[in-house]
């Protein structure tokens, strides 16, 4: 396993952490016992097939699903202890969230769906900042239908980093895109998180984004198989899709 990051220095501690859905055959287990540290500022790549348990640990970091068991720490706050009231304030507060489908509002403008968030932000940028870090400068006024795929990822990356998270989680962020829309949104992205210092999680089942990582995590049948560190981390562009 790759070496733990010191306590001052982590983002999150998750120990033992298990999820378990009840269905008509009885229970599944989405997550077994994980265990993990993860550095502030630090960027992962969580690969795995599907069912592996990659979104759930996501959603549970984000705030936005429980632990049946277990514990996750944020800095000094226990996650898996705070009310839902709690858990609203640490995603608006703290936390980005990028999903595979674009989630932008057709009726609004690119510019109006990163001002959706921006508005109820503390400390946001403006949406015209951060669409021009996603080189979206001359689409301010376009709507969604107006844009192609990259391009409407990269509004939802615009918005995601619009509000300063100190986390940004990814879940397939390039699933739907071809190739090079998908170097345009990862190169974006980068480069932003880079900038705000982000602490980023990149769910994917494609092994080609393992090279973006400071560490790649893989998942099988709810648990942790393998955690390897990057010695160089490369640039979307580099990668062999």
């Amino acid at each position: 396993m790759a070496s733990v990051p010191p306590p001052g220095e982590r983002a999150f501690s998750i120990r033992s952490l298990t999820k378990a859905y009840a269905t008509g055959g009885g229970l599944v287990h989405a997550l077994r016992g994980v265990d993990l540290d993860i550095a502030r500022g630090e960027m992962l790549v969580l690969l795995g097939p599907s069912g592996s348990g990659k979104s759930t640990l996501l959603n549970i970091l984000g705030g936005l699903d429980r632990a049946s068991a277990g514990s996750v720490r944020y800095g000094e706050r226990e996650l898996t202890a705070e009310p839902e009231r709690g858990l609203t304030a640490y995603r608006r507060a703290s936390v980005g969230f990028i999903f595979q489908f674009f989630n932008l509002v057709p009726s609004l403008t690119a510019r109006e769906n990163v001002a959706l968030i921006t508005e109820v932000s503390r400390d946001p940028m403006t949406p015209e900042d951060a669409l021009a870090r996603v080189g979206l400068s001359d689409r301010l006024d376009h709507f969604p239908a107006q844009l192609s795929g990259g391009q409407q990822q990269r509004v939802a990356v615009a918005r995601a980093i619009a509000t300063r998270p100190e986390v940004l989680l990814c879940d397939e962020p390039t699933g739907s895109l071809d190739s090079e829309s998908g170097v345009q949104v990862l190169e974006a992205l980068v480069d932003v998180t880079r900038e705000v210092g982000a602490t980023t999680m990149i769910v994917s089942h494609n092994a080609a984004l393992a090279s973006l990582a400071d560490r790649v995590i893989r998942f099988r049948d709810g648990a942790i198989t393998e955690i390897a560190a990057n010695s160089v981390r490369r640039r979307p562009a580099e990668m062999v899709w």
